[in-house]
């Protein structure tokens, strides 16, 4: 039986690879602070090591107690994690969770190594705020290439951004929610924006695919096979959901009657993010079916107390656009 460590595992990603690994019969070790809850914490399958993965001692005991074939780095979000990491584990497979965010470039589709990656300046390499996300992540995948040319099995995943059940993040239950409560549900723009997603499943199952048969020093994107716009997502929600929901379109004179613009609204992009997947079927992988995946995603929320309100315009707002709108 293969040995896995989990650096992280119980939230959301780290949650299905868990269960995708013990699906495979796999023998499985989380690490990590048990700042949230637990959900293996009845399932005498996996093993858990308490401790901060930004402590090398934590890290390296670790290594100690679980003898890991293959380590899955799901919370490294400095570059200097990751340096320590492909040092304590070099003995190991290492797999790294790095974003789509990581690409510097705008293009379609964006491949890995023809795409310019983020650059990343001493400072953004220590500094946590979103705006630096991609340039850690990005210097994270350049801190895997290094350690591959030591000759450690260290290898990228670069994820789109991802949904599915146990999404702590809610940008995709905002959008389930709209569906849920409303009738007419507004889209900024005419519907056609196009932020490539991944079903958080499918990540799983591609993390697990690289580690078993990635080579070192590689990074492979992953995402839905099939993209759909964002228009196109409300109408699936609404299949999903047997509800029939109109689509408003509205470009950024009517929604500024609401005090809106179209980039407060979450998964809005101006300009299309769609990154291959080639690399990666080509080791076998491959993504489920996005209707089936939103079913999946849809039937969870329900049974969730997720709103995705974080992210949500104000109703309020939205039904001055849609006054706006009826008038014209």
């Amino acid at each position: 039986m293969t040995g896995a460590l989990v650096i992280g595992g119980t939230r959301f990603i780290g949650r299905h690879l868990v269960n995708d690994l013990l699906d495979h019969e796999y023998d499985v070790t989380v690490f990590n602070r048990g700042n949230h809850g637990n959900p293996f914490a009845d399932d005498d399958r996996v093993y858990r090591i308490e401790g901060d993965r930004t402590n090398d001692s934590a890290l390296e005991l670790a290594r100690e107690r679980a003898a890991p074939d293959i380590v899955f780095d799901m919370v490294a979000y400095e570059p200097r994690e990751v340096r320590a990491a492909t040092r304590i584990f070099a003995d190991s497979a290492y797999v790294y969770v790095s974003s789509g965010a990581a690409y510097a470039d705008e293009e379609i589709p964006k491949r890995e190594g023809e795409t310019a990656l983020e650059p990343c300046t001493n400072e953004q390499a220590t500094d946590d705020s979103g705006e630096t996300y991609g340039n850690r992540k990005a210097e994270g995948d350049r801190t895997v290439f290094a350690a591959a040319e030591r000759g450690v099995r260290a290898m990228s995943v670069r994820p789109c951004i991802v949904y599915g059940p146990h999404d702590y993040t809610e940008r995709f239950d905002f959008w389930i929610d709209r569906v849920r409560e409303y009738d007419r549900v507004i889209v900024p723009g005419d519907g056609t924006t196009l932020w490539h997603r991944a079903y958080v499943g499918d990540v799983a199952s591609a993390l697990r695919v690289v580690a078993e048969a990635g080579e070192a020093g590689e990074a492979y994107n992953v995402g839905d096979r099939r993209l759909v716009t964002l228009a196109e997502s409300i109408e699936l929600i609404a299949d999903a959901m047997g509800e029939e929901v109109e689509v408003v379109h509205a470009g950024s004179r009517e929604l500024a009657a609401g005090g809106l613009s179209p980039t407060d609204y979450v998964l809005y992009r101006e300009y299309p993010h769609v990154l291959s997947t080639a690399k990666l079927a080509a080791l076998g992988w491959d993504s489920t079916p996005v209707a089936e995946a939103i079913d999946r995603s849809v039937a969870d929320h329900v049974d969730s107390d997720r709103d995705g309100s974080e992210h949500a315009p104000d109703r309020a707002a939205e039904e001055r656009v849609l006054g706006v709108l009826d008038t014209l």
